[in-house]
């Protein structure tokens, strides 16, 4: 089989594996109320559940993206896999909660093995600038589809073979992509280190636990409550000692060099701003269409199809200008169409809104999200050598896992204040008759509370589309290498 054919088989498998790590994590959310009922636990320590797997996934996300680099990205990624279904196979026979636990942090760790180790193989696969750029805006669009397909297949599974089964359909899927792995991907590695960076990634990995878990609980717990101080302080303390390592170590699990060249940083921000406003606007749709629109979970799924096809639709073909326009003017353009598929959602936002109302809008974030998405994720290539390739993109990752938790825990703080204010100065415009019943006046209330919510989901979606158009002009300023030398990417220190 040629080099050509092959690479395109590395595609698909590195696709199966990111596709099948991204389901995971939308479809347990879909079984969390029966979990609830089978362990007899509170809403709050299912909490857990969601918080245990995203704090072990992003720390863990730069630990594989230095091994990768350093002892091949092969070994790494198998060895992801195989852990992965593993831990899937202990969650599906989790008999409490902590057992639980322990098992999403095992699926976790591994799970968090695939972004910076798929991006590096596939760059490793596609040498040259435009089909290396189509091929990471292709493989890019399985995100979203994932988050589309796992409450589509979720709820049929949880309803008709329990909740179980979200976690042991992962052990057939994960063979398969085990099997394609082994088959079709070539070993590569970057940097040769003598000793691994552990105290590096022990500092970073406190760091991050911190920050990642006051996102998560900062609207629960007040954001200058005890427990959120304490979060700052350790985020802050062992931030500083992970500087300080880095600094010294030979081969840090984090090369601070990559943070003086003013593209590559500048790509991050642009990275961060955007999935900031996507996360944290999107992520209530399906809170709004379940609470006012009375839709169940699979009808909720349903209203994301169009997500998924504009995405598939809109990455080639935004791959297809690699080379031809701007980067950055392609980015720019894309994040512009994606604030206006925000800007629907805030008009058409309401009660009486239809499927089409929530489908319309998404299809337009969507495809301008996916118009861009060759071009976006592609920037960390042209920036960065290919032996650095995976700690690299294990920072792009963590970037937009960042970005994503600050986002829901930002937009979910702005609607529950945005809400509070919008009762007061709904209720103070509003009069009703002095000797109305008692049930009139609870209609008077109820009818108040509902008037200020849909306007705190209307500003919630404004406030997502500024937040992109930030994006969107912040792109101009991305300097990006518009074409490779000898296949690859050189760093330039600025």
């Amino acid at each position: 089989m040629g080099r050509d054919s092959t690479k395109w088989l590395i595609l698909a498998t590195v696709m199966v594996g990111t596709f099948l790590g991204r389901l995971d994590q939308t479809i347990v959310n879909l079984a969390l109320p029966k979990i609830i009922n089978d362990f007899s636990i509170t809403v709050t320590s299912a909490g857990w559940i969601a918080t245990a797997y995203i704090l072990a996934n992003a720390v863990f996300v730069p630990v594989w993206g230095k091994l990768g680099d350093t002892i091949g990205r092969k070994k790494v990624y198998i060895a992801g896999f195989v852990i992965f279904i593993f831990g899937s196979a202990l969650a599906g026979l989790s008999w409490n909660l902590g057992s639980m636990l322990v098992f999403r942090v095992i699926q976790a760790i591994a799970g968090s093995a695939d972004y910076p180790t798929a991006m590096a193989i596939l760059a490793f696969a596609f040498p040259a600038g435009r089909e290396r750029a189509q091929a990471l805006g292709i493989w890019s669009s399985v995100f979203a589809a994932s988050a589309v397909v796992g409450p589509l297949i979720g709820g049929p599974l949880i309803d008709n073979f329990g909740w179980r089964s979200v976690f042991l359909i992962n052990i057939p899927i994960g063979i398969i992509g085990l099997v394609m792995a082994l088959m079709f991907i070539d070993e590569s590695t970057g940097s040769k280190a003598a000793k691994f960076d552990w105290w590096g990634a022990l500092s970073l990995g406190v760091s991050l636990s911190a920050v990642v878990l006051v996102l998560d609980k900062g609207t629960d717990w007040g954001w200058l409550s005890g427990n959120a101080i304490v979060a700052y302080l350790i985020a802050v303390t062992f931030g500083v000692v992970f500087y300080l390592i880095e600094k010294h170590f030979e081969e840090p699990i984090v090369d601070l060099k990559f943070f003086s060249n003013s593209s590559f940083v500048n790509v991050l921000v642009n990275n961060f701003i955007v999935f900031m406003g996507l996360m944290g606007s999107v992520f209530l749709i399906p809170i709004f269409a379940q609470t006012f629109l009375g839709y169940d979970s699979t009808q909720t799924g349903l209203l994301f199809i169009p997500m998924a096809g504009a995405l598939m639709l809109a990455a080639p073909l935004g791959g297809a200008l690699v080379g031809r326009v701007k980067a950055s003017h392609v980015i720019a353009i894309s994040t512009f169409i994606a604030a206006f598929g925000l800007y629907l959602f805030a008009a058409f936002i309401d009660v009486r809104a239809t499927a089409f109302d929530i489908m319309f809008p998404l299809f337009i974030m969507a495809f301008g999200l996916g118009f861009g998405m060759a071009q976006r994720t592609g920037a960390i290539a042209l920036i960065v050598p290919a032996e650095e390739m995976g700690i690299a993109s294990s920072l792009l990752a963590l970037a937009r896992n960042i970005a994503g938790a600050f986002g829901i825990a930002l937009f979910g703080t702005i609607l529950k204040n945005a809400t509070e204010g919008n009762v007061l100065a709904i209720a103070s415009h509003s009069r009703i008759a002095a000797g109305a019943s008692l049930a009139a006046r609870q209609s008077y209330i109820a009818l108040i509370e509902l008037k200020a919510q849909i306007d705190a989901y209307h500003t919630i979606f404004l406030v997502g589309m500024w937040v992109m158009v930030v994006g969107a002009i912040s792109s101009f300023w991305l300097k990006l290498p518009e074409r490779e030398h000898h296949g690859e990417p050189a760093l330039v220190l600025d």
